[in-house]
């Protein structure tokens, strides 16, 4: 049987289809009151690195198919040896991945937003790292993409959402002035029917308040079942968490959805930030996403600064918050707790100035 793929992104995703089939062959079959099992071996060529005519492709899936024979059947193998290393190492950290949650192996770094001119902390983001056994700090670029695909999302989700609340209530509990934090959705997430009420259950048992929540999703999760959509951000908001659009200028959407979506914040992608001291369309975009956002009474938020001078220009377009190396990168968050501490002494000699 030949299996032709014309839609895939990438080389890894014929892997996901191939274990797809294997999981479905793999069903017991009831015959005559006997059950019977089958199997199969697959091999995967990919254009244009495998072959570039029909005939060269066949051949180079005809060998990696007996190879997959050759490594006990039932398995699937990519005719070059790199796609076999890369498709072997996913398949064993998302074996891994299913047990980071119960090893405690899942931490969270925060990165600092900025209020200018006077430096001072406005927010922060949540973003989660992996501390895997083997491979030291895993950033959410390798992993994120298992979760969503073994649904492991869901748990590890709202893992996060937990975690960010009882630190609010740790801080809280410290006299800090907390900080609002952003968490990220995946799509995944956004779409699951039980997110309403697993947030609504974790602020109550944590005890936390909704106003210090920021959900950030990406402009892609807006544009499919937009009636449910609106019905979920009408229930988050309502609650007293904000919502925030991250990635802004690089999704698919209509601008539409910012006079119908309750959206507080605006994240500016980093891309458009990158080359804004250089690139003369980079700083029209910006200020028209700023002025734009502003008539609409939406703050904005940019990410990825890097230098002063991208700073200048932001500032001179009044953008509201700013946030990324050039401030701090991602850090554990006893380093926050440093700047609200600091705060906290900055506010107490004011007092005893005044």
């Amino acid at each position: 049987f030949i299996v032709v793929l014309n839609s895939i992104s990438e080389s890894l995703d014929a892997a996901k289809v191939a274990q797809k089939i294997l999981d479905a062959l793999v069903q017991p079959h009831v015959i005559l009151h006997h059950e019977l099992h089958i199997g199969g071996s697959i091999g995967i060529a990919v254009f244009p690195d495998d072959g570039t005519s029909s005939e060269t492709l066949l051949k180079n899936s005809d060998v990696a198919m007996y190879h997959a024979k050759e490594n006990g059947r039932n398995n699937y193998q990519f005719f070059t040896n790199d796609l076999n290393k890369s498709a072997h190492e996913r398949h064993t950290l998302g074996l891994d991945l299913r047990h980071a949650l119960e090893r405690n192996e899942l931490v969270l770094f925060y990165q600092p937003v900025m209020d200018m001119p006077d430096n001072r902390l406005h927010s922060v983001e949540a973003l989660l790292r992996w501390q895997h056994p083997q491979q030291q700090l895993i950033g959410p670029d390798k992993f994120i993409g298992l979760a969503e695909e073994t649904g492991l999302i869901i748990p590890i989700g709202e893992w996060v959402i937990k975690t960010v609340c009882l630190q609010i209530k740790a801080w809280k509990s410290q006299g800090y002035s907390v900080p609002r934090v952003a968490i990220n959705l995946s799509g995944r997430q956004f779409r699951d029917n039980s997110l309403i009420k697993n947030i609504s259950h974790i602020l109550e048992e944590t005890g936390t308040e909704a106003r210090y929540i920021t959900l950030e999703i990406t402009e892609s999760m807006l544009i499919d079942d937009i009636e449910k959509v609106v019905n979920t951000l009408k229930c988050l908001s309502e609650m007293g968490i904000h919502i925030s659009i991250d990635d802004f200028g690089t999704g698919y959407s209509s601008l539409s959805y910012l006079k119908r979506f309750p959206i507080h914040t605006l994240k500016i992608d980093r891309s458009f930030v990158r080359d804004i001291v250089t690139d003369k369309n980079d700083h029209t975009i910006v200020a028209a996403i700023i002025a734009m956002a502003h008539s609409l009474e939406i703050e904005v938020i940019a990410e990825g600064i890097e230098t002063a001078e991208q700073l200048q220009l932001l500032m001179a377009q009044r953008c509201n918050h700013y946030q990324g190396y050039y401030f701090s990168r991602p850090v554990p968050v006893s380093q926050i707790e440093n700047m609200l501490q600091e705060s906290v002494t900055t506010v107490n000699k004011m007092h005893a100035v005044g």
